[in-house]
């Protein structure tokens, strides 16, 4: 059996598919261009990036494949339970998550949002007792005494155990270029420990992971390779000649 498929049987999850029979498409969320456009998605057993221009959905839909794998809307693992605000679509409801024949032993959601939340979340549980203090699963460091970029790094790191199913909203929200390579050390010593990873990103640094599958919600959930992405295409143009594109974006 070719290692690919033998593998994919076995991740988290397989694909994802929108039942719409029941709803309709003038409501949100189903306006959104990332529902409207969607009917079944197939996942890499990897990393599957999902692309897209500002308010095409693609957050929304993270959050939707989140919750209906378990996991908190605001963030966090299966076990956070908090609530700030009720901001979450129904579109989970609607969702249909195609699983692999393995559990994950660990799985982390996080939303670059959202992220300060789970943070004081974790600092009142440990301030009621909880044992062992879950910070010590983060580091030993209360996320709220670090930068934003820190804190990610230290949620990465640390929290991240492997043999996990990972889905991150945009983190490349509060990190460096240099933390973006970070990232792709990590998430690749993570993909070697049998994770998968569904990201959302704007950033062509993370969004360069080799052999990962790349959809684009703008382009009708089309697979694109990597140099064919406008972020990739537009950050290249920008870096090949600043003074032109700068002229071109600003004159008159």
């Amino acid at each position: 059996m070719n290692i690919i498929l033998e593998k994919g049987f076995y991740q988290y999850i397989r694909s994802i598919r929108i039942d719409k029979s029941n709803v309709s498409a003038e409501y949100y969320p189903f306006c959104l261009k990332s529902v409207q456009e969607l009917n079944e998605l197939e996942l890499n057993p990897n990393v599957t990036f999902i692309v897209g221009e500002n308010g095409s959905g693609k957050s929304t839909l993270l959050e939707a494949i989140a919750v209906a794998f378990g996991f908190n809307p605001e963030g966090g693992s299966k076990n956070f339970n908090f609530n700030t605000q009720e901001t979450h679509s129904n579109l989970s409801k609607s969702l249909r998550l195609t699983k692999g024949v393995k559990k994950p032993n660990d799985g982390y959601f996080l939303r670059a949002e959202s992220f300060y939340n789970v943070a004081s979340n974790i600092d009142q549980l440990d301030k009621e007792g909880f044992s062992p203090p879950l910070i010590d699963s983060y580091g030993g460091i209360s996320l709220h005494k670090q930068s934003h970029g820190e804190s990610f790094m230290s949620l990465l790191i640390h929290r991240f155990g492997g043999k996990g199913l990972y889905i991150l909203d945009e983190p490349e929200a509060a990190l460096s270029p240099t933390r973006q390579l970070a990232l792709l050390r990590r998430l690749h010593e993570l993909v070697t420990d049998d994770s998968q990873f569904i990201i959302a990103t704007h950033s062509p640094i993370i969004m360069s992971y080799p052999n990962a599958t790349i959809y684009s919600v703008d382009d009708n959930y089309k697979i694109l390779k990597y140099e064919e992405t406008e972020h990739f295409k537009i950050t290249k143009d920008f870096m090949d000649n600043p003074v032109r594109m700068l002229k071109y974006i600003m004159e008159d």
